[in-house]
């Protein structure tokens, strides 16, 4: 994979960052996006380059159009596309729906959807046979609450992965003739930072009894799944969707 390039949004922290070190380790040169916390991308960058890999940091509003068009354009500058990681996300604060302004559904769906979309739109461009690509890989990162509605704590992020879901299997039969597959991980209960964004830190820790396998999930459980969905081992793979919940 040494002249191939990977892109996965939301690189700096948690799923983004276990992702990026993994397929750094497996010969991919590695585009880590990032809004806000640019010292923690730029240690995901140095910690690849430590062990001989390559890696670039490109701050990008993942609900920014603008933004996307630049972090594409930065990893094209490392060579050819091969597998994108649509994992940038974000969750607000535990509310009901008759609590929520249409500001944060419009901010939720726009970074958890929109964002995703252009995303993909902008590497279907490189990777399609169609448009003289050599194919590849789009891994979406949904959520276990796309199924089970998340009610009472973020039914609008729950949705935001409900369409996501739709988007892998949708464009999973959109572009297979032209050699890209797209999957999706469905993480559940993560021991990542994410949850602190929800107010309430210590919540999945405490959801562990509903949890057939009795634990939190790692980052890099997730990301591992990512890898295998990248890699030729999943070659047969696409238009699905895994479950990376301890059951749930």
């Amino acid at each position: 994979m040494a002249d191939h390039v990977a892109i996965v949004t939301g690189g700096s922290r948690g799923i983004g960052r276990a992702t990026a070190l993994a397929l750094a380790a497996d010969g991919y040169r590695v585009c880590v996006s990032f809004v806000s916390n640019e010292k923690a991308a730029h240690e995901v960058v140095a910690a690849i380059k430590a062990k001989g890999g390559g890696a670039i940091a490109v701050k990008c509003d993942i609900g920014s159009e603008t933004d996307i068009l630049n972090l594409f354009k930065a990893a094209d500058a490392l060579g050819p596309l091969r597998a994108l990681v649509n994992n940038a996300g974000v969750v607000d604060t535990s509310a009901r729906l008759d609590q929520m302004s249409a500001q944060r559904m419009q901010r939720m769906m726009n970074v958890n959807v929109v964002g995703s979309m252009l995303c993909a739109r902008e590497a279907v461009k490189r990777m399609s046979t169609k448009h003289g690509g050599s194919g590849g890989a789009i891994v979406n990162v949904s959520s276990i609450a796309a199924t089970l509605g998340a009610g009472g704590r973020y039914v609008d992020y729950a949705a935001s992965k409900a369409a996501i879901d739709t988007l892998t299997v949708g464009l999973g039969r959109e572009v297979a003739a032209e050699g890209i597959r797209v999957a999706a991980v469905r993480p559940g209960l993560i021991d990542t930072d994410i949850h602190a964004q929800s107010g309430d830190p210590g919540w999945i820790h405490r959801m562990v009894d509903v949890l057939p396998i009795k634990r939190v999930g790692t980052v890099d459980e997730v990301a591992s799944a990512i890898v295998w969905l990248v890699s030729d081992n999943a070659s047969y793979v696409t238009g699905a969707i895994l479950d990376v919940s301890g059951g749930r």
